[in-house]
């Protein structure tokens, strides 16, 4: 006789079945490991920032100072924490520098960290700055390293 007839049939249906569960017990172990990576990467891309590419302008009479960062952080009502990539920007100049602390309300802006001016015919380089008066006055501070060209 053939060996085949002689194979018990719920034998050979509960090891197929068996088989069957175990493949969609992996397809969904895997299927979860995978859930858990995206919440681990969003939870990862989630971060202390209050505003994410902050905006704002100091404006007085004669111009307008443009002032974009990476990072924001509000500290109080007025001041913000400005992150990562600070640029100042008028039709005269362009202050970039790491780190600011703006002052909505006065109209300031202080940096202690590594900063370069840029202007037609100056570039200083310097260890902070403060911008007051509504930006019609800037303070250099620490070693300070001044460019002048000469324009014949």
């Amino acid at each position: 006789m053939n060996f085949f007839l002689f194979i018990n049939r719920k034998l050979i249906f509960l090891s197929g079945l068996i088989i069957i569960l175990i493949f969609i017990i992996f397809i969904l172990s895997k299927q979860f490991s995978l859930i858990n990576i995206e919440v681990a990467k969003f939870k990862n891309n989630l971060s202390n920032v209050d505003i994410s590419e902050p905006k704002f302008s100091i404006n007085n009479d004669s111009k307008k100072i443009y002032i974009s960062a990476s990072e924001g952080n509000f500290l109080n009502k007025d001041e913000v924490l400005l992150n990562k990539n600070v640029r100042f920007k008028s039709n005269e100049f362009i202050i970039e520098t790491d780190k600011v602390l703006f002052n909505r309300e006065k109209q300031t802006a202080k940096s202690k960290t590594k900063s370069l001016f840029k202007s037609k015919n100056t570039t200083i380089s310097s260890d902070g700055f403060n911008i007051y008066d509504n930006g019609n006055k800037i303070i250099f501070y620490g070693n300070s390293y001044i460019i002048l060209k000469w324009n014949k």
